[in-house]
């Protein structure tokens, strides 16, 4: 725990911290604080036990919470300040081709949001306007959420951090390349890195989109060193979670391997990402976008793959209203039949780590949303729900655990003897 005061503490100050959680404290501990920036380590005794720590992780299965009050005071015994918080505990890293959360591998199932909102553009127009919106993307089925092009509104995170949804944050793109560029977008990203890292739902940091900024990335040295500078800069400050230097081609160091694929037809998607072979073959060359997808040797053998940008069917776009789609239908059921093919055929892939899905909501011309913008489904929540949940044929496991999800739903739904359910 990193501690930073306003100011140089008096002599002797003490600061007690104090750990609770669902209201049973599990760690008191009294610092004697000696500068204006220090750091101290909190001993939680119920980690140690396997059956216990399921309770003290945080997941968007399980986001637990930890409460912390901090209180200063001078040897007077007198309050001199007081604050309280939360935090998560969680790791996730990437290891052996695969996504890891809390040390296990886990398939992200994410949903690309641009934050756009009719009546207030890029500001949510209240609070309860964005826990809605969190419980949109759960009941859609999806576990993650990529900001696209914005940084997001920290209520937005309080909010992924209480309902359990990753995030992977991202900086919006400069519009051309320049050394005052550089200056500015630099100091931009580590501010938001320092203001956000403490949030357990943010779990992978991404500064370059789709070249964006770097146009000339591909043969550009000094854009070249931008993008894996930033990628050090970043694991510098926050060397907890994985970084794209470029999501979506053109990677220069990444920890992620983001491959953006808007193919319209699944069988393409099933034959590019169907085995480590066809994944190298793939990034051997020119991607699906006519971009090469790394410019220096791909490490395929250790780092994951994802497709992090995909889909963007447009459903129906009203007549004579201007609007984007990577593919187009007209009636519920080809709607229903696109996302079958496209989503069921990055489950049916061994070798993928996970996806992300454009997008969430439609964004002025974009009519490519699940949600239209109004936040209105386009098709019933369980129908796209039993879509993206679906287990991935990289995790078996998600099998078995489906299994006992649905055993234990019947189990809690079936009468006892006396004719009462549980």
């Amino acid at each position: 725990m990193r501690l930073d005061l306003s100011a140089p503490p008096p002599a002797d100050a003490n600061c007690v911290i104090s750990l609770k959680l669902d209201g049973r404290t599990i760690a008191s501990q009294s610092v004697t604080l000696t500068h204006q920036r220090q750091k101290t380590s909190i001993y939680l005794k119920e980690f140690e036990h396997g059956q216990a720590r399921k309770h003290l992780v945080w997941s968007p299965e399980s986001p637990n919470l930890i409460d912390a009050e901090i209180t200063i005071s001078t040897p007077a015994g007198t309050a001199q300040d007081h604050c309280q918080s939360y935090f998560g505990m969680r790791s996730c890293a990437v290891e052996g081709q695969r996504f890891l959360l809390n040390d296990a591998p886990y398939f992200v199932r994410s949903v690309l949001s641009q934050g756009f909102w009719p009546q207030s553009h890029l500001a949510a127009p209240s609070n309860e306007a964005i826990r809605r919106e969190v419980e949109l993307i759960k009941a859609l089925g999806f576990n993650a959420v990529r900001n696209h092009q914005k940084v997001e509104d920290p209520r937005f995170l309080y909010w992924c951090d209480q309902l359990g949804l990753l995030v992977w944050g991202e900086m919006p793109s400069a519009y051309e390349y320049s050394t005052r560029m550089v200056t500015q977008v630099t100091t931009e990203w580590l501010e938001v890195i320092e203001r956000d890292r403490s949030h357990p739902c943010v779990v992978t940091w991404v500064p370059i989109n789709e070249s964006w900024g770097v146009t000339d990335i591909a043969r550009r040295p000094e854009q070249q060193a931008f993008a894996t500078s930033l990628y050090a800069l970043t694991k510098a400050m926050d060397p907890s979670r994985p970084v794209i230097s470029n999501d979506g081609w053109e990677h220069t160091k990444s920890d992620i391997l983001g491959v953006h694929d808007y193919s319209a037809i699944g069988e393409h998607l099933r034959q590019r990402y169907c085995s480590r072979s066809s994944i190298a073959a793939a990034f051997a060359h020119f991607g699906p976008q006519r971009r090469r997808l790394a410019l220096t040797g791909a490490d395929l053998d250790n780092l994951p793959v994802m497709i992090t940008e995909f889909g963007g069917i447009s459903y129906r776009p009203a007549s004579g209203q201007a609007w984007f789609g990577y593919s187009t239908v007209t009636t519920p059921e080809e709607y229903i039949a696109a996302l079958e093919e496209l989503i069921g055929a990055l489950h049916a892939s061994p070798e993928l780590a996970g996806y992300c899905y454009t997008q969430l909501t439609d964004t002025l011309q974009e009519t490519n949303g699940l949600l239209d913008e109004n936040r209105q489904p386009k098709l019933p929540l369980e129908r796209i729900h039993a879509m993206i949940s679906r287990p991935s044929e990289a995790i078996r496991t998600e099998y078995l655990d489906q299994a006992r999800n649905a055993a234990s739903a019947i189990s809690q739904a079936r009468p006892d003897a006396s004719g009462k359910h549980d």
